[in-house]
């Protein structure tokens, strides 16, 4: 039992298979529902981010047609998993993220102008708030029982090409999602203690 165990208000069941007893996954079976894969997001939009902005995008990618174009783009160690993977998400971010501040943040519409007048400025933000519910999206992945492999290994150009030609998203990481195949595991690789990264000011 650890200390986050021990402080953790879910149980410790629940804390291993979100955070300490989960691990990317590189082999798949089963599959995902459609209302699963409804509920995964229906999990991540309840994430905060700055704003309550809701840049982050969801491409479920399950026809055999798109599988074969998106494993394409992917870097050589992708591919194999992918096309097999139960289901596999492209996320992207709106490129115009801020004209829907009325749904997102009706209350509070002032904001919206400094993102107006800075696209620099307006991208920066949408893309940080959509890979911070993109780690989300992970969790919420695992939550419901599955494993996520996201990947970014890819050619995000080629993919947004792709699949968003209009240019009104941009992709930046691609999840495989199932239930964990043959030798999914590969070696656990360590991760940085607490004194190595964490200091108190």
């Amino acid at each position: 039992m650890t200390i986050a165990h021990e402080e953790a208000v879910i149980d410790a069941a629940a804390v291993d298979a979100i955070f300490t007893e989960a691990r990317t996954a590189n082999s798949f079976s089963g599959e995902v529902t459609e209302e699963q894969a409804q509920a995964i997001y229906e999990l991540t939009k309840y994430g905060p981010t700055a704003f309550n902005s809701q840049p982050l995008r969801v491409t479920y990618v399950r026809s055999a047609e798109a599988r074969a174009k998106l494993v394409d783009t992917l870097s050589k160690g992708n591919q194999a998993k992918t096309a097999s993977a139960p289901l596999v998400a492209i996320l992207s971010y709106d490129t115009a993220w801020q004209e829907q501040w009325d749904k997102f943040l009706p209350v509070y519409t002032a904001p919206k102008g400094m993102y107006d007048a800075d696209p620099e400025f307006a991208a920066t933000t949408g893309n940080n708030n959509a890979h911070l519910q993109a780690g989300y999206f992970i969790l919420a992945v695992r939550s419901l029982g599955f494993a996520a492999g996201p990947m970014t290994g890819a050619d995000f150009s080629a993919i947004d090409a792709e699949f968003f030609p209009e240019g009104d998203q941009k992709s930046f990481l691609v999840v495989n999602i199932g239930h964990p195949g043959p030798d999914a595991w590969g070696d656990a690789k360590p991760k940085f203690a607490y004194e190595d990264v964490v200091r108190t000011v």
